[in-house]
C-alpha cells in the first residue's frame, strides 16, 4: 500500500508540474527506450542474435557492437541487424506515445543522448528535438572527409534482407561517395563524430528556446544515469541566465524519473 501510495502522489506531482508550466525541457536517456522495451540482453538478444552469441560468445547487443570483427563483411551483418531492430522497428511498448499525449499541447523541447528515433516515431515535432549524440539511421565518413551524414534505411534494410552466414555480400559495404572511405554510424564515439548541418541547426533551435522561455518552466529528467547526464548541467546553466532576468521569482522546477522535485529560487 505505501508503494501504490508513494506512486499515486507522485503521479499527481507530475501531472501539476505539466499543467502548471509554461515551458517543458525533456532530458532523456537510455532508460526510457529501455522502459519502452528496447532492452539489450536476455530475450530480445535471444530472438535477433542468438547465432552471433553462439558463433562469438557474446551475450548482449552492447558487447557485440565492440567485438573485433575480422572482416567487414561480418561487421555490417551485425550492425544491420542491430540498427535496423533498435532504429526502423517501433520499441514494443508505448512509453514515448504515452510522454508525448502529456506534453503536446505544452510548448516543450526534448533534448537526447538517445540515438535510437524513438521521439519522432512517436510524434513529437521534429523541430523539437536535439539528438546531442547522433543517429542509428545516419551514415558518415570514418575520415571524416566533410561534415556530411547519409540516410541509411534502404542499404540497412538490404543488408539485413540480403545477409547469409552472418555475413553480408561486399558488395553492399559502405562506401563514403566523397572519399571511398569506409562509412560508419554517426555515433557519438570519438572525436570524428560528425556535427552535420541537421545536428547544428536543431542545437541553435534548443538553445533559443531555453532564451526565449519565460514563466515557469519545467525540466523534466527521464532515464537518465550518471555516465550520461543531460539536465543537471543545461538547467544550472539556463537558470543562471534566466535569474540575471527574474532574480526575485522562482519558477524553474527539476523533476526527475524518480519524481523528486528541486525548485530553483
Amino acid at each position: 500500500m505505501t508503494y501504490t501510495a508513494d506512486y499515486s502522489d507522485n503521479i499527481k506531482r507530475l501531472r501539476k508540474a505539466i499543467d502548471e508550466a509554461d515551458a517543458i525541457v525533456i532530458g532523456a536517456g537510455a532508460g526510457l527506450s529501455t522502459a519502452a522495451g528496447f532492452t539489450y540482453s536476455g530475450e530480445r538478444f535471444e530472438e535477433y542474435f542468438s547465432d552471433f552469441g553462439e558463433k562469438y560468445g557474446f551475450n548482449d547487443m552492447y558487447s557485440g557492437g565492440f567485438y573485433p570483427y575480422k572482416e567487414p563483411e561480418e561487421m555490417w551483418a551485425y550492425w544491420s541487424r542491430y540498427i535496423y531492430i533498435n532504429r526502423y522497428m517501433n520499441a514494443p511498448k508505448p512509453v514515448y506515445e504515452d510522454l508525448f499525449e502529456l506534453v503536446k499541447n505544452k510548448d516543450y523541447f526534448v533534448i537526447t543522448t538517445n540515438v535510437d528515433h524513438c521521439f519522432q516515431k512517436a510524434g513529437f515535432d521534429k523541430k523539437r528535438l536535439f539528438y546531442t549524440q547522433g543517429d542509428y539511421g545516419l551514415f558518415q565518413c570514418s575520415e571524416p572527409c566533410s561534415d556530411v551524414t547519409y540516410d541509411n534505411g534502404e542499404i540497412i534494410r538490404k543488408m539485413v534482407d540480403e545477409q547469409q552466414g552472418m555475413r553480408i555480400p561486399s558488395e553492399l559495404i559502405p562506401k563514403c561517395p566523397r572519399c571511398g572511405k569506409p562509412l560508419t554510424m554517426n555515433l557519438r564515439s570519438d572525436d570524428k563524430f560528425v556535427e552535420d548541418e541537421g545536428w547544428r541547426q536543431a542545437c541553435e533551435r534548443y538553445e533559443e528556446f531555453l532564451r526565449a522561455r519565460q514563466g515557469k518552466i519545467l525540466y523534466l529528467e527521464l532515464g537518465v544515469g550518471y555516465n550520461t547526464p543531460v539536465l543537471p548541467d543545461t538547467a544550472h546553466r539556463n537558470r543562471q541566465k534566466w535569474a540575471k532576468k527574474q532574480p526575485r521569482t522562482g519558477n524553474l522546477t527539476i523533476l526527475n524519473d524518480n519524481i523528486k522535485e528541486r525548485r530553483c529560487a
